[in-house]
C-alpha cells in the first residue's frame, strides 16, 4: 500500500517530468527552492516567491509550488525559531507570541498584524538569507542524488 502511494504521488510524477525532458538538476533545485522558499518567515509571500523564482530561473513552477505548499506545516513550525533568532541577532525586544496567535492575528485584522509584527519579521527574514542558501544547497545535493538514483533504477527497468 505505501509503495503504490510512493509510486503514483513521488515516482509517477517524477518520471513524466522527466519524460518532458526536464533534466535532474532542474528537478532537484525546484524541489529544493520549494522548500527554502517555502519556509519564508513572512506569511502570505512564499507562493509570490516560488512564482518569480521558477519563472527566472526557468524551473518547473507546478514542482516548485507543490513542495512549497507541502512544507507550510515546516513554515509555522519555523516561525518562532527565526523570530527568536532575529530578536537576538538585532538585539531587538522580546515579542512573545505564538504561530496561533499570528493566525489569529491576521485573519481579524491584517494590516495591524503587519504593523506589529513588521519589525519582528523583518529581522526573521534577515537570518532566513543568511540560512537559505546553505540549506538550499545542502538540499539540493541529496535531492539530486535521489533523483538521479531514481532516473537510473526507472532506465535499468526501461520505464524512461
Amino acid at each position: 500500500m505505501f509503495d503504490e502511494i510512493i509510486q503514483q504521488q513521488l515516482l509517477q510524477p517524477l518520471m513524466n517530468l522527466l519524460k518532458q525532458g526536464v533534466t535532474p538538476q532542474k528537478i532537484a533545485l525546484s524541489l529544493a527552492l520549494g522548500v527554502t522558499i517555502g519556509v519564508f518567515p513572512a506569511l502570505g509571500w512564499t507562493t509570490i516567491l516560488c512564482t518569480i523564482i521558477a519563472l527566472a530561473l526557468r524551473l518547473n513552477l507546478p514542482a516548485i509550488q507543490l513542495v512549497n505548499y507541502l512544507v507550510y506545516p515546516l513554515q509555522l513550525a519555523l516561525l518562532l525559531p527565526f523570530y527568536r533568532l532575529g530578536e537576538r541577532f538585532f538585539h531587538s525586544e522580546h515579542l512573545p507570541i505564538s504561530p496561533q496567535q499570528i493566525l489569529a492575528m491576521a485573519k481579524t485584522n491584517l494590516q495591524a498584524t503587519v504593523a506589529v509584527l513588521w519589525s519582528t519579521t523583518w529581522h526573521a527574514v534577515v537570518i532566513w538569507a543568511i540560512f537559505a542558501p546553505a540549506a538550499t544547497a545542502i538540499i539540493y545535493l541529496i535531492l539530486l542524488s535521489l533523483v538521479r538514483r531514481v532516473v537510473q533504477s526507472q532506465t535499468v527497468a526501461g520505464t524512461i
